[in-house]
């Protein structure tokens, strides 16, 4: 099997899809980032997807994620989607520029004060600010997220940390093989970005959107979308 050739194959039809879920919604395709997750998958999958336009990869967790970063070819662009402890802040910083999954005032207080550009892990980055999603929590009990009537004061108290760039907000919807049974729980968090940009300017993303219901979540204002499993679709493993 052509492991790059079947990735190609299926980063083009996800984003054929993608553009034409934008163009149901009135909206320009390029507005949607397409960020592969590749937690199921090893280093080997990155250069296949760097060659099909695709640098902004997912990991869950930050050991794993270190560890294929090791063997990586340059010129990713790595995320953090799954939940942060807060003793992993510090390694985490020194890959993720980008964090999806800021779930609590406690969690983003460590974030600003470990992003301080004075150890080696941080020389890559140094003086950047860390951009980042509020994770919002989608009322499934065993996922992560701030509860929705907490996003008010925490963004008061977000406001005063200058080590955050705040981009968004991002959330995990249930899980169904419908993926229009997603589509109330997009809403309401392209409701909630209305109301955090008024707080926070920066706040424009909104994060949302797997293999199952990401073209409902272009639908509804998506930027950023993460598909994982529709990408590797016809790989062993």
């Amino acid at each position: 099997m052509d492991l790059a050739k079947t990735v190609a194959g299926n980063v083009e039809t996800v984003r054929a899809r993608i553009a034409a879920a934008a163009r149901r919604a009135g909206r320009a395709p390029g507005d949607v980032s397409l960020v592969a997750i590749t937690k199921s998958r090893g280093a080997e999958v990155f250069p296949a997807l760097l060659a099909a336009g695709v640098a902004d990869v997912g990991e869950n967790r930050v050991i794993d994620a270190v560890e294929k970063a090791l063997e990586s070819p340059p010129g990713l662009r790595w995320h953090l989607v799954g939940h942060l402890q807060t003793n992993k802040v510090r390694k985490a910083l020194g890959l993720f520029r980008t964090i999806h999954s800021v779930d609590s005032l406690r969690l983003a207080r460590v974030i600003n004060e470990e992003s301080a550009p004075t150890g080696t892990e941080r020389d890559r980055h140094a003086g950047d600010p860390v951009a980042a999603f509020i994770e919002i929590h989608s009322g499934e009990s065993q996922k992560s997220g701030l509860p929705a009537n907490e996003l008010p004061e925490f963004l008061k108290a977000a406001r005063t940390l200058d080590r955050i760039k705040w981009i968004g907000l991002m959330t995990m919807a249930p899980y169904a093989e419908d993926g229009e049974a997603s589509r109330p729980h997009f809403r309401k968090l392209r409701e909630l970005r209305e109301f955090a940009r008024g707080e926070i300017s920066t706040i424009q993303g909104l994060s949302m959107g797997m293999t199952n219901d990401f073209e409902i979540a272009v639908e509804e204002g998506a930027t950023h979308v993460r598909v994982g499993r529709a990408l590797f679709a016809g790989l062993p493993g």
